[in-house]
């Protein structure tokens, strides 16, 4: 995802172009094809779609239009896929923080529970205690109550 981040998009004769590769140069590429072309030599793929069996039948400079057309749309679809990756990578990130958020706000109610815990065994020792010597105070009035009769 952050490779995707630091891709930028160039424009090329007025075609965008996705470049993330040092040393590749779309606009080397395509000269490299076309002087091919008009040199006679297609390309060693003649078996691809690229160009489909009729295309083999037209002048270099179709060709060079057809595939430049191919491009243009390769390369939109390219940078949907990019922006789309991007929308997703800023989503993980904001899911990233959620959780985050959400692991810290657990840590801190679990340290509550905790505290909580510790002081309800602290009150009930007290309030067996206080039983207890209300018990005996309660013996010890019965005591007297008798001693008084």
């Amino acid at each position: 995802s952050s490779k995707i981040r630091n891709m930028e998009v160039q424009s090329a004769d007025g075609v965008a172009v996705l470049e993330d590769c040092v040393g590749f140069s779309l606009t080397k590429t395509i000269s490299k094809v076309e002087e091919k072309l008009k040199k006679g030599v297609l390309p060693d793929c003649q078996d691809d779609d690229i160009i489909p069996r009729v295309g083999n039948e037209m002048g270099a400079e179709a060709q060079i239009r057809l595939l430049k057309a191919k491009l243009r749309v390769t390369q939109e679809d390219l940078a949907n896929l990019v922006f789309e990756c991007r929308k997703k990578d800023d989503e993980n990130q904001n899911l990233e923080t959620r959780l985050k958020d959400t692991e810290e706000e657990n840590a801190r109610l679990q340290r509550t529970i905790s505290l909580q815990q510790s002081q309800i065994e602290k009150y009930k020792m007290l309030s067996q205690e206080a039983n207890k010597k209300t018990e005996g105070l309660q013996q010890e009035v019965t005591a007297l109550e008798k001693v008084l009769q």
